[in-house]
């Protein structure tokens, strides 16, 4: 082939789309070379579109060996690494062979800072040092015309300046991680003899201070007693329940008070405040909103929402997911996007309300990402068939979409209160009187409406009863994945990108477990340890404020090599602190990794004996896994009962319902997880089920 241009893109379906967009007869041809696949394609020359896998270049030591501390670093492939990587070898080696023969070189890996950084390292290093010579496509969606455009449009040359603030990113959080990850691991290992896997970071420590000062609150917290009273009334031919002004009463003295005067008598509506006021529409999704509705809805976790999000993405469904704008601007296309769904039958009907419209103009959000526009539809519809939850998260942009064309709803609210004998009780009442927008984003609202009858001021009610009764106070309530990427937001801790793989990292860790996070023994003491030994790495404010210095970089008020030498200069009296106490840390570690194992194994009591405990034991003889009571051992109890050899076996702490035997949850990767009675006579089974 004669000489051409190498588009580099970031994965294998990119690549695809972007050959197939740009090809003049939309028929690129599809190659090999070691399992590598790469595209040929004509336009107004010829074309080579090769994707990476991602990062194929990442942050490594200078030195082999695990030591720490370490300040030394360079970027290397990631096969030279990571054990796992070892397929990206012979994927460098293939983009190299094609870099000889181009002559032109275009980066069309994703318009954000990892993207920049995966294009750079690949242009810098692969192509032997092509990243000042190549242009950039910039697109926000995959589709065929807007590909097309940004190939047309191609911007002379990369950011710059994104990628140094990207590389610097990845440099301190390296050092971070790296140096506090090895103090743990190690401290723990030298003392067990055992190796464990412990880490923390820039960002992931105050994450889990969150989380661990929340579990402290809670566990701490003593309830406290008050009273409320409500009165029951009639209000034409409606009952209500009405509170007392007091949403609180503090001591039971006073509730009986308010109970006794009121008893008995008459009620009269001595107010009623009327407001009206218009609800406009949510504004369009970022990445941050739209993992937190997909979680309020169908409580999918941040990590989940944005895997599907980017596999919506890369099927020109939707526009890139990796955003912080609530904007939306006309260049999309409203209208187009509009007039291609409603060919749907699902959306079909509100986008032709919509195109009835003599103006559309979107509500729109405050935050703004000069990279990419909010999450929106592209109006493609589905060429294959969706998946449960694609097709949710791609209903949800779509309606949430429609919805910020819609006009503001126009609600009601009511407040009246009912006198009785001197005391005031309050009533509340809330009206949709005009749907707007929420008709547009049905079946994702959540209706507020609770109408009261039609009163008048003045008027006498009968009181059917007064009563007061005993409350508690509650702790606050724990973080869910959704609520603590709030936090996390609020805080300026991680990125838009980066968050979501944070919170799954704390429980790949086991520091937290639950839906609603409960904070590990184990989390508590890596906390600890940091608290006691370097509590400047737990604080969020100086996370914070590298995050400022990092956006610093990318406005040419920083430079890559300052933020990188402040951070060091910050962790070397760290890390000698660490080394210090690292026998002290090893026994506070080892303590808490021993229980959490032993309770990771342990099923519950042996039914048998009554005095022992099943355990999951591994046979040194057979290498095979069973559940056996702790009294084995010694003899005095030969209950055992096998379990499959695959996959993660967890303990579940409740018994079978068909036969009251200890029950686990088997997980592979390649099935759901499942509940597992360990009877094998247990009477459920006959029927072929897995029993719990």
């Amino acid at each position: 082939m004669a000489k051409y241009t190498l588009i580099v893109t970031e994965k294998p379906d990119v690549a695809a789309r972007i050959a197939a967009a740009l090809d003049m007869e939309g028929k690129p041809s599809r190659l090999l070379e070691h399992g590598v696949p790469y595209y040929e394609a004509t336009r107004d020359k010829n074309l080579v579109v090769v994707p990476a896998l991602g990062h194929l270049y990442t942050v490594a030591s200078d030195k082999k060996g695990s030591e720490y501390p370490v300040f030394e670093f360079k970027w290397v492939p990631l096969y030279l690494a990571e054990r796992g990587a070892k397929r990206t070898r012979v994927w460098l080696q293939t983009i190299a062979k094609l870099a000889k023969n181009a002559d032109a070189f275009i980066d069309a890996c994703d318009y954000d800072v990892e993207g920049s950084i995966i294009g750079y390292c690949i242009l810098k290093y692969a192509c032997g040092g092509k990243e000042a010579d190549a242009k950039r496509m910039k697109y926000s969606t995959l589709t065929k015309e807007e590909v097309q455009e940004s190939y047309a449009n191609a911007l002379p040359s990369m950011d710059f300046n994104l990628i140094e603030s990207g590389l610097a990113r990845h440099e301190v959080d390296w050092l971070y991680g790296v140096n506090l990850s090895r103090a743990l691991t190690q401290a723990a290992k030298k003392h067990t003899g055992r190796y464990t896997t412990l880490s923390t970071g820039r960002v992931q420590g105050p994450t889990l201070k969150f989380l661990a000062v929340r579990e402290k609150t809670i566990r701490s917290f003593v309830p406290t007693p008050y009273w409320t009273v409500t009165a029951t009334v009639h209000i034409g031919n409606t009952i209500l329940e009405v509170p007392h002004e007091k949403k609180a009463v503090e001591t039971k003295n006073e509730a009986d008070a308010i109970v006794k005067a009121c008893k008995g008598k008459k009620g009269k509506i001595e107010r009623i405040e009327t407001k009206k006021f218009l609800v406009p529409p949510s504004p369009p999704f970022d990445l941050g909103s739209l993992q937190n509705e997909a979680y309020r809805l169908f409580k999918y976790t941040p990590m989940f929402t944005s895997k599907v999000a980017q596999r919506l993405y890369l099927d020109a469904l939707i526009s890139y997911p990796r955003t912080s704008s609530q904007k939306l601007p006309p260049t999309i296309g409203y209208k187009a996007i509009l007039q291609k769904l409603a060919k749907n039958r699902e959306h079909g009907n509100r986008a032709r309300e919509l195109l009835g419209k003599p103006e559309l103009k979107p509500t729109e959000g405050r935050s703004l990402d000069p990279a990419h526009p909010a999450i929106y539809p592209t109006g493609n519809l589905p060429e294959r068939l969706l998946d449960s939850a694609q097709k949710n998260i791609w209903n949800l942009v779509v309606r949430r979409f429609m919805a910020v064309f819609g006009d503001p709803a126009v609600e009601e609210t009511v407040k009246a209160s009912v006198g009785i004998n001197g005391y005031k009780f309050l009533l509340e009442g809330r009206e949709t009187l005009e749907e707007g927008w929420l008709h547009l984003y049905t079946p994702y609202t959540h209706s507020t409406d609770a109408p009261l009858p039609r009163m008048v001021e003045g008027q006498e009610v009968n009181v059917e009863k007064v009563a007061s009764h005993r409350e508690f106070t509650r702790p606050p309530p724990r973080y869910n994945p959704s609520s603590l990427l709030k936090r996390m937001q609020r805080q300026n801790l991680g990125t838009k990108a980066t968050r979501a793989g944070t919170i799954q990292t704390l429980y790949d860790r086991k520091y937290i477990t639950e839906q609603r996070m409960v904070t590990s023994n184990l989390g508590f003491e890596v906390v600890n340890v940091l608290q006691k030994h370097c509590p400047t790495l737990l604080s969020s404010t100086m996370t914070a404020e590298l995050e400022e210095k990092m956006g610093a970089i990318q406005e040419k008020t920083e430079t890559r090599a300052n933020v990188v030498n402040q951070a060091i200069e910050t962790l070397k009296p760290v890390t000698d602190r660490l080394k210090e106490k690292e026998t002290a840390i090893g026994e506070q570690l080892s303590r808490v990794l021993m229980k959490a194992e032993q309770d990771e194994r342990t099923i519950g009591a042996c039914p048998s004996c009554k005095t022992g405990n099943l355990i999951i034991i591994h046979s040194r003889k057979s290498g095979k896994r069973f559940v056996g009571c702790t009294n084995y051992f010694t003899g005095a109890c030969k209950t055992a009962f096998p379990l499959p050899q695959r996959g993660v076996v967890k303990p579940l702490g409740v018994n079978c319902k068909g036969c009251g035997s200890p029950t686990v949850q088997v997980w592979t990767k390649r099935k759901r997880p499942w509940k597992l009675c360990l009877n094998p006579d247990c009477p459920l089974k006959k029927g072929g089920g897995k029993p719990a």
